[in-house]
């Protein structure tokens, strides 16, 4: 159930995550499902990160200075809003993101963002073992395919669905931001 302590955090939804080199992705709408978690957290004054990927990769597309490294529309961060730039694909390394959820005394995060099987899971899985109560909404997360190591190619889809399988048997809650938003306090 969202309570108004639970902060929505927002991972590396930067213009960069459209690049070629990522290819093809699931759940085209995720932003949009993101844009209404937001706006239903603007809305109720609750607390709100921005995670932003500053890769320090020189061929990245998340690589700061270039405009693919700029927050995509649909979830651009307001003046007020906290901004964490990370460098790895964990939230809380390096960061102080761990130290600004003590402060405000922050227990339940709702996360999304991109991509599903990278910072999303690593962030969630990391937050879960710090002992926070982590909700994951699966369809304002996003995957790309990925190949294994004997050649196989997992869809977008595929790889969504079983790394949120994968929060779900240890580490998150799984919501859609259809029910999440109707669990309104």
């Amino acid at each position: 159930m969202i309570s108004l302590k639970s902060i929505l955090i927002i991972i590396d939804v930067q213009k960069a995550i459209d690049a070629p080199k990522w290819g093809e992705r699931n759940n085209k709408n995720a932003e949009k499902n993101m844009a209404d978690l937001l706006r239903y957290w603007r809305d109720q004054g609750m607390p709100i990160i921005h995670i932003r990927h500053d890769s320090i990769e020189p061929t990245s597309p998340y690589l700061p200075g270039q405009p693919q490294h700029d927050f995509k529309d649909e979830v651009k961060p307001k003046n007020g809003e906290t901004v964490i730039g990370k460098s790895t694909n964990n939230g809380f390394v390096d960061t102080h993101l761990s130290d600004f959820l003590m402060a405000q005394d922050i227990k339940n995060l709702v996360m999304c963002g991109v991509l599903t099987q990278h910072s999303v899971d690593c962030t969630a899985r990391m937050a879960a073992s710090l002992g926070y109560e982590v909700t994951v909404v699966s369809d304002a997360c996003a995957a790309t395919g990925v190949t294994d190591s004997y050649g196989h190619v997992w869809r977008a889809e595929e790889v969504h669905s079983l790394t949120l399988a994968n929060l779900a048997a240890d580490y998150a809650s799984i919501k859609s931001s259809k029910d999440l938003l109707i669990e309104r306090p």
